[in-house]
């Protein structure tokens, strides 16, 4: 099996009309990308069925492990439509929604999300089209909300709308959120992306609707809510990792709030063992150019900076003219980025409590590599534990999960610093083991002789959970010849 070039950071890229060609996907897989993303907000079941076992052949075909995000849509918070499309309103334009309306025109228009007049009163603020046009609410009657527009511009059809600071009744999962799920769960999806999430009730409930359709995917939290920063760490506690949606976010909060934002919620989900990905206009410019701004640059590299465990694509390649360079030029980011890691790994080993025995032989594994120069970490995994706690500290060594469970493969594509390998058991006893791995990383180019490396392994061999032992090896001290057997 080839092993793609070791990087940190991972990429998430968003699937859509611009990689609907196999040949473009398959570009896309080769040029870096470690996660797709399934947008259930566009598209029917059997297309994102389809687009999936789609993926999963080629990525079977190149060798390599892809894991698949599912991104349910959560309530729909958008106005309706209008009779021409669009209107453009100035400041100081009144301007109303209406329930009842169903073709709006220059002076109102209706809304989908209709549950919007119980949740605002005169004085609130409301920001449509991702904040760029502003409407002072004057009044609210049974079936109306009276506004004053304070910021203009083009309001077209569907465009979502928000309460400045939240405040929003819609509950996170939807009925069609519901099916999804199901859906998700029978292409064996590796992740699901919750959207709108306020409390960690909104988790529990979305896993276990996804345990009684047979899913065990990781559950991510989207934090696009004003309410779930106050809740950040309850929900974070409920869910296994979180995604920075900045769009909706900053709407809700404040553009300005959302950066310091981003480096709290990081930090804290590697304080707590938690994955996170960075998301939302990473790369917005590459749409339509085939090269970023420098301000895309340093807004992903901060992102890495940060300790993100993935940066995410959106419609850059689901829709833009350059999909290919665009996850080229965030892999070349990236790289770069992984090279300068901000925290320094004594301070990160010291402030850490250990409460299990593999996550103490994790951390043991990180302080050995840190101080011997260590080559690379081996981590012998059945569930993929070993390998998340090992991912939670930048070291800057590679950590190479190795598992015979295509499904744990799939999941440690998320985690920042580890590359899954497929390593079936043949030999019997820990020994044989320890030199079939070794064999499998020299083979793969990925230690070579005289390099030290850490493996990690548990007893007995193939239990989850079940990691306790930690062996350093030179490479080339133990004679062995043959291709590897695992």
């Amino acid at each position: 099996m080839s092993i793609h070039a070791p990087r940190a950071t991972k990429i998430v890229a968003t699937l859509g009309p611009a990689t609907a060609d196999p040949a473009v996907l398959e570009r896309l897989i080769k040029a870096g990308v470690n996660v797709v993303r399934v947008n259930f907000s566009h598209g029917s079941a059997d297309e994102h069925t389809r687009t999936v076992s789609l993926v999963r052949e080629i990525a079977h075909r190149l060798g390599r492990d892809v894991g698949v995000l599912a991104d349910l849509q959560g309530p729909k918070i958008r106005i309706g439509k209008f009779a021409d499309g669009q209107v453009t309103l100035a400041n100081g334009d009144r301007f109303t929604f209406d329930i009842e309306c169903e073709l709006g025109d220059q002076h109102r228009v209706g809304l989908d999300y209709k549950e919007l007049i119980h949740d605002v009163r005169a004085g609130d603020t409301l920001l449509l089209n991702d904040g760029r046009m502003v409407m002072k609410v004057d009044g609210v009657t049974a079936t109306t909300i009276a506004c004053t527009v304070t910021q203009g511009g083009v309001l077209s059809n569907r465009k979502g709308i928000n309460r400045q600071g939240g405040g929003l009744s819609a509950p996170a999962l939807t009925t069609k959120d519901m099916d999804d799920i199901k859906t998700a769960a029978a292409f064996k999806a590796d992740f699901v992306a919750v959207s709108f999430p306020k409390t960690a009730s909104d988790l529990y409930m979305a896993r276990e609707l996804m345990r009684a359709a047979g899913s065990r995917a990781v559950v991510i939290a989207k934090i696009e809510r004003f309410e779930a920063i106050g809740n950040l760490e309850e929900i974070l506690k409920a869910s296994d990792g979180i995604m920075v949606a900045r769009g909706d976010l900053a709407v809700e909060v404040g553009d300005a709030a959302v950066p310091a934002l981003q480096k709290r919620m990081i930090r804290m989900a590697r304080d707590l063992n938690k994955l996170t990905i960075t998301a939302t206009q990473m790369m917005e410019s590459m749409i339509e150019s085939p090269v970023p701004t420098r301000a895309e640059v340093s807004d992903v590299a901060n992102a890495v900076l940060d300790g993100t465990d993935a940066v995410m694509l959106s419609a850059e390649t689901a829709a833009g003219k350059f999909p290919i360079e665009t996850v080229e030029s965030m892999v070349r980011i990236c790289v770069e980025a992984d090279r300068h890691p901000m925290i320094p790994l004594e301070r990160e080993l010291m402030n850490r409590t250990f409460t299990r025995i593999d996550q103490s032989v994790a951390m043991s594994a990180l302080f050995v590599a840190h101080h011997l120069g260590i080559r690379a970490i081996a981590a012998l995994t059945q569930s993929g534990s070993t390998a998340l706690w090992l991912s939670r500290v930048d070291s800057g060594v590679p950590i190479y999960a190795l598992t015979n469970d295509e499904a744990s493969r799939r999941r440690m594509t998320l985690y920042r610093e580890v590359h899954p390998i497929a390593f079936e058991y043949v030999a019997k006893d820990r020994e044989g083991i320890l030199v079939d791995v070794e064999k499998k990383l020299v083979y793969a180019g990925l230690a070579g002789p005289g390099d030290v490396i850490v493996l990690t392994i548990g007893d007995p061999i193939g239990k989850s959970g079940g990691t306790n032992t930690m062996k350093i090896i030179r490479v080339g001290e133990q004679p062995y010849s043959g291709r590897p057997a695992g």
